[in-house]
């Protein structure tokens, strides 16, 4: 009989329990197939130790699959241009830390509306994207305007702003609202800088964003504050990664659906960093869409502006609906069918939809909570 220490018949291991093995015929459990044997004495529970010793065959060897193949990046870097950057400074005039956030304040002020109830974060709520997820805001009194409030995210890269490309800056867009009677209808500049006047933070707050001045307390400096805290408002994510050369930022269905968004035409208008906000364009190009908006021509009076507004960026866009310029469509997916069919003349298919849908998704970016964080209010 065999003692302990000798090899076991079943792989080759030494034995070291101390007991005699005894030799019988062969005994198959489930995971190993032994051709020997109980022990002497020991019964089942003698066998089950000896197993768990590593008396068992060895499981075969799964191949590794092979490595998916890497993503091929440089050929989309031509139509999105790079990665978002961390900022857009105004050219010629950087802001001081100081000037930031007294933009940071004033953005979240209801001071600057005459009932002392709206601030620019009621309808561009930072913390759910830059938007309030309604088709039009409401403003004044409850009155509410024609209009979606677009995103304040990444804004200040967009080559206008508004829907009609009535400001061409975020500095003179924010201007625009204070004053509109149906969102803050403060009366009139002057009205505002006597309200802000009247608190000595601001004082203080307003000298030190615009030193040297004598008179820092005006609607221009409120305005370029304003702008110099939304000039941050950046929101990278893994799409950057991805543009910044980490073919592994997306998921191969990700990557999926930016082949077919790119295939399909969407890139005509929503190319570049911010995937739009770049230029102007008809809705209903192939197709008439049913809109009383006039859209750019109330800005211009020029027939060939009728229904032209400014391209969205679709960053974000997974977050920040209802969409288009009415805040009309519900659904992401439903922007993608009527977008198919009004702009490229295509008929999307459900799979094509979810697959563009799940491009766009990996479009939302980070929102740097400590930057939008609300601050004391004068």
């Amino acid at each position: 009989m065999p003692k302990a220490s000798e090899q076991c018949a079943c792989k080759g291991s030494r034995v070291k329990s101390g007991r005699p093995v005894q030799i019988v015929k062969s005994l198959t459990i489930p995971g190993a197939v032994v051709d020997s044997r109980s022990l002497n004495g020991g019964g089942m529970k003698s066998w089950i130790w000896l197993l768990a010793l590593g008396c068992s065959t060895p499981a075969p060897e799964v191949p590794t699959p092979p490595p998916t193949p890497a993503v091929d990046v440089s050929k989309y870097t031509g139509i999105f241009q790079g990665p978002l950057p961390a900022r857009w400074d105004r050219a010629g005039d950087p802001a001081l830390e100081q000037k930031v956030q007294l933009g940071r304040i004033l953005y979240y002020d209801p001071a600057l509306s005459l009932n002392n109830d709206i601030s620019c974060n009621s309808c561009h709520q930072l913390d759910r994207f830059g938007v309030d997820n309604q088709p039009t805001s409401p403003g004044h009194q409850g009155q509410r305007g024609d209009r979606n409030s677009p995103t304040v995210y990444n804004a200040a890269g967009h080559f206008v702003q508004f829907w009609d490309g009535r400001a061409v800056d975020v500095e003179a867009q924010a201007k625009g609202p204070i004053l509109n009677p149906i969102e803050m209808a403060m009366p009139s500049e002057p009205e505002v800088i006597q309200r802000l006047s009247a608190k000595e933070e601001y004082k203080k707050l307003f000298a030190d964003a615009f030193p040297g001045v004598s008179d820092p307390i005006t609607y221009d400096n409120l305005a370029a504050a304003i702008g110099a805290f939304e000039r941050r408002l950046s929101t990278p994510g893994r799409f950057d990664k991805f543009l910044g050369g980490d073919g592994a930022a997306l998921t191969p269905e990700e990557v999926a659906g930016l082949d077919l968004f790119v295939s399909s035409g969407c890139v005509a208008c929503h190319g570049g960093t911010l995937v739009g906000g770049t230029m102007y364009q008809k809705i209903g190009v192939v197709k008439p869409y049913e809109t009383a908006d006039l859209g750019r021509q109330k800005v211009t009076n020029a027939p060939a502006d009728e229904k032209m507004f400014k391209v969205p960026s679709l960053r974000n866009i997974s977050k920040t609906g209802p969409y288009f310029h009415d805040g009309s469509v519900a659904t992401l997916d439903d922007a993608i069918r009527k977008m198919g069919e009004h702009q490229l003349g295509k008929t999307f298919t459900d799979a094509e939809v979810a697959s563009i849908a799940t491009f766009l998704g990996a479009l939302d970016g980070e929102v740097d909570a400590a930057y939008i964080a609300k601050p004391a209010i004068p």
